[in-house]
């Protein structure tokens, strides 16, 4: 796997992340060997890693890594999985930044002992299926934005390097912390496609013009008819 992670402002191809969210090794072997001249890294998650274990990740080869499992748990229990996923080289690794503090810096700490190629930590504040309703619901009162920047100040505040958000949420981010943190926004959908189970979404375009340093494109990409076709149409539109 590359050593390094692309970082900040990118060219557009490499500012793109495919999310190859599917279980099945061989058909997510393909969707990479499809996808990746078009993009900067190749997001594996939970539906994968539970199914093909750490050895499934050998598939993806000259493209960084994006490992998306959201880890959520007392510190002690989170410092031990970032330790056991370092030797993978993995180049970017998500926790929850509602973890609280004392786990978002045990994650960071566990990551710093494998030196400069350590994956970045990024921390998610709140789903993009979730809106407002959705989060009162949890107990979680005023919005969505006011949750978003309270966690992200507390993400930031103890060792994270960035950010999973919404793109609804990025120029009060931006106004926030500054072009330093690296904000990666999923819930992008190309105009006209499904929003699905999804409740804060955007264009590619739009996303970019925000502030995005990457965007995460999975369904609209992986479901196409054509998924080269798909992943360089999306790459294109954010020049």
């Amino acid at each position: 796997m590359a050593a390094d992670i692309p970082g900040g402002r990118r060219q557009a191809g490499q500012r793109l992340i495919v999310a190859i969210d599917t279980p099945d090794q061989a058909r997510a072997k393909t969707l990479i060997a499809a996808t990746a001249p078009h993009c900067g890294l190749i997001k594996l998650g939970l539906e994968y890693f539970l199914r093909q274990g750490p050895a499934g990740l050998n598939i993806v080869n000259e493209k960084s890594l994006f490992l998306d499992l959201k880890l959520h748990d007392i510190p002690n229990t989170v410092t031990g999985a970032v330790q056991s996923l370092l030797p993978l080289g993995v180049q970017m690794l998500t926790i929850h930044a509602a973890g609280g503090a004392a786990m978002i810096a045990a994650a960071r700490q566990a990551a710093e002992s494998a030196g400069p190629a350590r994956p970045k930590i990024l921390a998610v504040t709140v789903l993009t299926s979730l809106d407002a309703a959705s989060l009162h619901s949890t107990g979680v009162a005023g919005g969505t934005t006011q949750q978003v920047l309270r966690l992200a100040r507390l993400a930031l505040d103890s060792g994270a390097d960035g950010l999973i958000c919404a793109a609804h949420e990025l120029p009060q981010l931006r106004d926030a912390f500054g072009e330093t943190p690296l904000l990666v926004v999923p819930g992008i959908r190309p105009a006209g496609a499904d929003h699905a189970d999804q409740a804060r979404t955007m264009t590619p375009q739009a996303a970019i013009a925000a502030g995005a340093d990457y965007i995460v494109v999975g369904r609209p990409i992986t479901q196409a008819a054509d998924p080269a076709a798909a992943a360089a149409a999306i790459a294109a539109s954010i020049q």
